[in-house]
């Protein structure tokens, strides 16, 4: 009987240890300091992020079609998904794991706060939205943060 406990324990410590990590590209600027600390915030919380580097990233909201008032500084792809702005990790765990039909998120601009991941440069809370953004670009709130 101990040993069965053992082995089952065992089973189900290596299956948490190698959770598969979420895949995704960030576009960003090469000189943006926020831009890389939203990166770490994602390694930190499970996903495996491939940062790409472009002077131009005009081009880049132009190809997901990301309107002028929904764009921030970078833009990140999981799936068939755009992650635009300081959009949080839990909010594209969500979006992966409930896959709706839509284009992406976006927190448009950039709020600072505490809880803006890459933008803690206050000592305080920002009232910001996360945005789902549908295919035919109109956007509705994802989740508010305050």
């Amino acid at each position: 009987m101990k040993r069965l406990l053992l082995l089952i324990f065992i089973s189900v410590t290596n299956l948490s240890c190698t959770e598969k990590k979420i895949k995704m590209q960030a576009y960003m600027s090469p000189s943006c300091g926020c831009c890389k600390k939203w990166v770490t915030h994602l390694e930190e919380n499970g996903f495996e992020v491939e940062s790409i580097f472009r002077d131009n990233m005009r081009i880049i909201k132009s190809k997901y079609n990301i309107a002028q008032d929904q764009i921030s500084c970078h833009t990140g792809v999981v799936g068939s998904y755009f992650i635009e702005g300081h959009v949080p990790a839990s909010d594209i765990k969500k979006l992966i794991n409930e896959n709706p039909d839509i284009a992406g998120l976006t927190v448009p601009g950039m709020p600072a706060g505490q809880n803006v991941p890459g933008m803690e440069t206050v000592n305080r809370n920002a009232n910001y939205n996360v945005l789902s953004v549908s295919k035919d670009g109109s956007t509705s709130v994802w989740k508010n943060y305050k």
